[in-house]
């Protein structure tokens, strides 16, 4: 059992809503596992106002850092002193650093998905591969900019064309937003970066398309089942979250996490069989 003392790092999550999050799960099990005078917790600004009065107790030193989700990686990343490459790369953040009064941006997303399909998907070569990637909200953002980083040919289809193109944009790197019509022609890997499941047949897909869903509840999304269903490769969300947890760790902890999986802890928490 971990031993709390004054000499305590705080850490944690934030979002509205996050009381779903399982990253208290993964890094608090991590903690635990390496005896860490440590814990991590889950916050839930009422909003932006909200938002601005924490990250100015992680400037007071109130907090060692946070992982943030949405609706605050925007505005995390315009809060921060210095940003790493990939966070400007997606002009978001979902890691702020506190150390001496300054904060540091990070973004670990695009990190997590590259990891999640090497695990899931490893016979998939992103290099000139046609990726479709569904939404263009926060979620997509550095998804999106990490595709593209590693030589992926990214199209964004959104129920708003402007808001795709605005992405596509913002990340450059040839991304471009396109109509659902003809979208998925000869496309390698397919994101669901929306909080809903697409109306989209996925017997239209190429037979080699892998297909990956950001959400992980439940971890096979109907939309990964109609997928897994025609004999299509998937990829699930979980496999992100996994994957952006252990750079989250060593950024706010400034140790290496344990090598402990925690996928079967999850599956245990979630009630869901592996």
């Amino acid at each position: 059992m971990t031993r709390i003392t004054g000499a305590m790092k705080l850490a944690g999550i934030v979002g509205n809503p996050v009381t779903h999050s399982l990253s208290p799960v993964i890094h608090n099990t991590w903690i635990e596992a390496l005896g860490l005078d440590a814990v991590y917790a889950a916050f839930s600004p009422a909003d932006s106002a909200g938002f601005d009065t924490l990250v100015a107790a992680g400037r007071a030193g109130l907090l060692a850092g946070v992982n943030v989700t949405a609706p605050f990686k925007e505005q995390a990343y315009a809060l921060a002193d210095e940003a790493s490459d990939t966070a400007r790369a997606s002009a978001s953040a979902n890691i702020l650093r506190f150390r001496d009064g300054r904060v540091s941006a990070d973004s670990a997303d695009g990190e997590g998905l590259l990891w999640a399909l090497k695990d899931q998907a490893p016979d998939l070569d992103l290099a000139d591969a046609s990726v479709v990637m569904l939404g263009a909200g926060g979620a997509a953002r550095a998804a999106v900019a990490a595709l593209a980083s590693a030589g992926a040919r990214v199209r964004i289809v959104n129920r708003t064309r402007e808001r795709a193109e605005a992405l596509a944009a913002d990340i450059g790197l040839g991304v471009i937003a396109t109509d659902m019509a003809g979208a998925f022609k000869d496309a390698r890997l397919i994101v669901n970066a929306l909080s809903v499941r697409p109306d989209i047949d996925p017997t239209i897909f190429e037979p080699e398309t892998v297909v990956l869903d950001m959400t992980y509840r439940p971890i096979e999304t109907p939309f990964l089942k109609a997928a897994k269903t025609v004999g299509l490769t998937t990829v699930d969300g979980l496999g992100m979250l996994i994957g952006q947890a252990r750079p989250s760790f060593r950024a706010l902890f400034d140790t290496e996490p344990p090598p402990l999986d925690p996928r079967p802890i999850l599956l245990a928490h979630l009630g869901e069989a592996g």
